[in-house]
């Protein structure tokens, strides 16, 4: 049995003061670094949005940010203009050991789909990779922490419980938006998909 720690998206954009800012987002990033060292594997994830990408709500005439829209995939929140390639916002948190990440896996940054999940793009079907790194690192066990936790932890611990890992989230080192329920949504379905809410 072989565990990796994902710390999904801990960025400046989601952090206090940051264009997409989830509450006492670096709170978690302590306990995060003291995480690591016990980690067979650390892989960082990072929201790596191209300028006017289609999950701005600025490229869409008319919709303001948390908007819902219809995309080719299905529904999509319009965020506001976040993690864009290159940007402070979209850098590490400074506190962050990102020197210690085995692996960084970008998303989102095709500017046709978002891309919430460490494992797949919105479409539920083009693959990131990560799934393969893990296969032939021979990792089992998942534990995964940061932001947000009704997001992107949530969409990236079901798809891997789904492909068959074990996936713990360690809701305390996590924080989350709540969009109109959409926390209470994501622990239900985390459950639901054999995930364990440590």
């Amino acid at each position: 049995m072989s565990t990796a720690l994902i710390v999904i998206d801990v960025q400046n954009d989601f952090c206090p003061g940051g264009a997409l800012a989830v509450p006492e987002g670096d709170l978690i990033v302590d306990g995060i670094n003291a995480l690591m060292a016990d980690a067979d594997a650390v892989i960082l994830t990072q929201d790596w949005h191209p300028a006017g990408h289609s999950s701005f709500a600025s490229s869409h005439a008319g919709c303001t940010p948390y908007d819902v829209t219809e995309m080719p995939y299905g529904p999509q929140v319009l965020w506001p203009d976040h993690c864009i390639q290159g940007s402070t916002g979209a850098a590490f948190h400074p506190d962050l050991h990102a020197d210690r990440a085995d692996m960084i896996i970008r998303k989102g940054y095709n500017p046709a789909i978002d891309s919430y999940s460490a494992l797949f793009e919105n479409d539920h079907t083009t693959p990131t990779g990560l799934e393969g790194y893990l296969r032939t690192r021979g990792i089992t066990d998942l534990l995964m922490v940061g932001l947000a936790l009704d997001f992107c932890v949530n969409f990236s611990a079901v798809d891997a419980a789904k492909q068959g890992f074990r996936v713990t989230v360690r809701e305390n080192l996590c924080r989350a938006i709540d969009l109109d329920g959409s926390l209470a949504a994501a622990r239900s379905g985390m459950r639901d998909a054999g995930v364990e809410l440590a």
